[in-house]
């Protein structure tokens, strides 16, 4: 559930803000969880990830009509399947990336923290510089200097030095740099059980309880075969 803790209100959010790089399935399990997990969202989808969303999913995510649209988008499973999960859109806020004005752009704004997922080079770079050329890289920005959580979930291969640097330079001002690199000791069987491993990795760097992945217990051989 989403508990509130000292200095919190009723609703106060994660931010999760959706970049460029590919990788929304990685998006949708985290959004998914958060709402199971209890958790209020703020959500931020740059203008490059749109494209990537139709990309990937088919379906264009649209300003004035992003409740359905990211309904769609959630009840879509990692192998493409519409309609594989039930979703509650109760808890989420949704703010347009070129909304300087909105909430998550100012740190007197309660939020627990934020998740970006996924980051592509560019937003990192962007954060990492500094930049606030939209919401997205604002509430990082915001996110950071009040000393909040921010997770990012860097997507993108291969790495190169500028990149790296960039992510260098988020870790040391209190970043969590998250590779979307999925594990196969959970005994996947399933595109989405991949997925739901990175996502589950991202959540665990928030702090937020999910089940979605089984974690290792320190046994060989566990992970053969279907669970």
């Amino acid at each position: 559930m989403n508990r509130v803790k000292p200095g919190e209100t009723a609703r106060t959010p994660w931010i999760v803000g959706v970049s460029g790089a590919s990788g929304t399935p990685y998006a949708a399990a985290v959004l998914r969880a958060l709402l199971a997990a209890g958790e209020s969202v703020d959500l931020v989808v740059s203008r490059a990830s749109r494209l990537t969303v139709l990309d990937e999913t088919g379906i264009a995510f649209r300003d004035a009509h992003w409740q359905d649209d990211l309904r769609e988008w959630l009840a879509r499973g990692a192998d493409g399947k519409p309609d594989a999960y039930a979703v509650d859109l109760a808890g989420v806020r949704h703010w347009s990336a070129g909304d300087l004005a909105a909430g998550p752009s100012s740190g007197s704004y309660p939020a627990k923290g934020m998740l970006i997922v996924p980051a592509s080079t560019a937003c990192v770079a962007g954060v990492a510089l500094g930049l606030s050329k939209d919401l997205l890289q604002r509430a990082a920005s915001v996110t950071l200097k009040e000393g909040r959580k921010l997770v990012v979930a860097v997507r993108e291969a291969p790495l190169n030095g500028q990149t790296l640097r960039h992510l260098v330079t988020l870790d040391d001002a209190g970043a969590t740099v998250v590779p979307t690199s999925p594990a196969f000791y959970q005994g996947a069987t399933h595109i989405q059980d991949l997925v739901d491993f990175v996502a589950g990795r991202i959540l665990d760097a928030a702090g937020v309880e999910h089940d979605l992945y089984r974690r290792w217990k320190g046994e060989l051989g566990g992970g053969s075969g279907p669970t």
